[in-house]
């Protein structure tokens, strides 16, 4: 009996380990924000508890967990006053804490993105009020080298308010690992780039250089689904998500559909898109007078869309969100409103019900997580 009680303890702690995850939160540094927060998450309960944040960042408004865990590396927008930067942290998995590695000019101004590949040995950075791209080598201690890549968009759309010029705004690896994606909201377009990670300058144009959006549409993120064979790209300007085929650096449109309820007349402000694991449903958030998350179904052979509801979002500004690996939850940074907001998911309909966990920081933009191993 004590053998069976010691087994039962012995995997049921295995278990709860497996469901906890490190939740990492980027903020604007402008209202009281300390920069980057981790808490530890439970994907059992949907509960966070606090573990650490930063002392001092400027503005990291993006930030992401390298591959291998060890490290985060945070855009710092600076409002144009100097050119941005990007930070690398070490990250210690062991008691969730962060110490600044260094720091090296993003090469534009209001860098808002970054991504590394899949050998975490290049790092690349959207600069989006000067609408370009920099590729940065990172060393095998995390730091970053200064950028040895500059890629500056040129162009304007159809708004000429807030098209003016190029502005990039993600940088996206292609799960290969082969191709890199920038959506750029001043041009309409999305720039794809063969990625070659053995040379100085890993980045030249895609047999498709770039594929056009719909005049004023503001392309904004895009994301692929699990089984490569799609692609999800969300229209800030325009409230639309285009399906695309995905295909060796090809994109061939399949759908457009509105983000928003039909006959909707409020403010756009589109943001963040994301696929539930199984590829199943994918979500949307809006911001501008909505606050919403919109909910598709994906059709997994045709990768077509079909609405499925809307949840408001229980504060204003959801920039960005993000699913729990085991996909139980989808958890709402909202920027005004100063909460993150816990979401159960169900499974079967991908619809969402709120918890009543929240998490209140100043200005929330970004949420990122990584597995709790030990």
């Amino acid at each position: 009996m004590r053998l069976i009680t010691l087994f039962i303890f012995l995997l049921s702690s295995l278990f709860g380990t497996a469901q906890n995850y490190y939740l990492a939160i980027g903020t604007y540094t402008n209202t009281g924000s300390k920069g980057i927060y981790i808490y530890n998450f439970d994907a059992q309960t949907g509960k966070a508890k606090w573990v650490s944040n930063t002392d001092s960042t400027t503005n990291p408004s993006y930030i992401i967990f390298s591959h291998t865990g060890n490290f985060i590396y945070a855009v710092n927008e600076t409002n144009g006053a100097n050119p941005g930067r990007v930070s690398a942290f070490s990250f210690n998995k062991n008691n969730g804490t962060l110490k600044l590695l260094n720091s090296v000019s993003s090469g534009g101004d209001d860098p808002c993105y970054l991504a590394t590949d899949k050998t975490d040995r290049w790092l690349a950075v959207a600069n989006y009020s000067s609408g370009s791209l920099s590729v940065f080598p990172v060393n095998k201690n995390g730091t970053l080298q200064p950028y040895s890549q500059f890629i500056q968009d040129m162009g304007t759309g159809a708004n000429k308010q807030r098209q003016e010029k190029a502005h990039v705004h993600e940088s996206v690896f292609s799960p290969d690992n082969s191709y890199l994606f920038t959506p750029d909201l001043g041009t309409d377009k999305v720039m794809i780039y063969k990625f070659n990670p053995s040379l100085k300058k890993p980045l030249s144009p895609a047999r498709t250089a770039f594929v056009t959006t719909p005049p004023g549409s503001g392309p904004r993120h895009i994301t692929f689904a699990p089984n490569n064979k799609f692609a999800y790209l969300i229209h800030e300007m325009g409230g639309t998500v285009t399906a695309y085929g995905y295909n060796n650096g090809e994109l061939k449109e399949i759908q457009e559909l509105p983000t928003h309820p039909k006959g909707y007349k409020g403010d756009i402000g589109s943001a963040e898109v994301f696929l539930s694991p199984d590829g199943k449903f994918l979500y949307a958030s809006n911001r501008g007078d909505e606050n919403t998350i919109t909910i598709f179904s994906v059709d997994a052979a045709t990768g077509k869309l079909k609405l499925v509801g809307y949840e408001p979002v229980l504060g204003k500004g959801p920039r960005d969100f993000v699913i729990d690996p085991t996909g139980t939850f989808l958890i709402v940074a909202n920027q005004n409103s100063d909460n993150i907001v816990v979401f159960k998911r169900n499974k079967q309909t991908g619809l969402l019900k709120a918890t009543g966990e929240q998490i209140h920081i100043p200005k929330p933009v970004c949420v990122q997580m990584l597995k709790i191993s030990k």
